[in-house]
């Protein structure tokens, strides 16, 4: 079964395509809202695409977009694209903070020697053992609570956006929030 994003962030607009493509027509290069899927897409004639915009990409409701071209992986984003993407991740975390704090009150220990918040880029030992400490104290509200309680941990949203990256370079073997990329299996007769 597929999972499917019902909005998407716009990340890349291009006007008249790809230069490849024999048929110019306008593509955005899309951010998943949910499971931050990777997406292009065709817009609708006369639709206004702003970078940075969230969008209906559901089967219902579109007015931005017209036809979903397929998932994409990391490597085929345009260079603005991925210089975009940091700041668009930024975005999405703040808008769902209560699922990443969620994440941090829930994370639990995957084997005896690593924690799923090891998984975490900049936690470190340190921040985990307080993290942890104080989660059992009480669950984390907000990430501002959060950082009143574990001072040192600087930057939560940036810890996720840094993960969150990485996975979509796929560059991780266990994903946390990212779908993992599609892998064509090969049989064997």
């Amino acid at each position: 079964m597929d999972i499917m994003e019902d909005y998407a962030w716009v990340i890349e607009y291009l006007p008249v395509g790809h230069a490849s493509q024999i048929k110019k027509e306008p593509i955005v290069q899309l951010l998943g809202d949910r499971f931050f899927t990777l997406l292009e897409a065709t817009v609708k004639p006369g639709s206004t695409v702003v970078l940075g915009k969230k969008v209906c990409v559901g089967k219902e409701g579109r007015t931005e977009i017209e036809h979903i071209k397929g998932r994409i992986d990391y490597d085929k984003l345009t260079t603005a694209a991925r210089e975009f993407m940091p700041s668009i991740l930024r975005k999405v975390i703040e808008e769902r903070e209560e699922d990443f704090v969620r994440f941090l009150n829930n994370a639990r220990p995957i084997s005896i020697r690593v924690h799923t918040l090891d998984l975490l880029p900049g936690i470190g030992k340190k921040n985990m053992e307080a993290l942890l400490r104080e989660r059992e104290k009480a669950k984390f509200e907000s990430f501002g609570d959060l950082k009143k309680r574990v001072p040192t941990l600087a930057d939560p949203i940036g810890i996720f956006v840094h993960r969150i990256l990485s996975e979509l370079e796929g560059n991780e073997k266990q994903y946390l929030f990212v779908k993992p990329p599609f892998r064509e299996i090969r049989r064997r007769f």
